[in-house]
């Protein structure tokens, strides 16, 4: 079995999470809608992914920017569905 840390998904959760706070602090601005949410977690995501390729996170699970942009967007997108899931489950 594999240690969890040489599949990268440590730095993949760590971004879901960052962009999981970005999430609440898009909701905490006044007049700003919902539905700006996932937006700003995938575009947080796609930057957040970005930066993790070029600042060399160890075994960051991209090799070239498209990849670290996709596993940015997904999990930034990831958030969203993490937020949602733990909203239907309190109802």
């Amino acid at each position: 079995m594999e240690n969890i840390g040489n599949i990268g998904i440590a730095s993949v959760a760590a971004i879901t999470v960052i962009c999981y706070l970005v999430g609440l602090i898009v909701k905490a601005v006044p007049n700003m809608a919902d539905k700006y949410i996932p937006i700003c977690c995938g575009v947080a995501g796609a930057v957040l992914g970005l930066a993790g390729l070029y600042l060399g996170l160890p075994d960051f699970p991209a090799s070239d920017p498209v990849t670290a942009v996709a596993v940015g967007i997904v999990s930034g997108l990831a958030a969203t569905g993490a937020n949602q899931v733990f909203k239907q489950l309190g109802k």
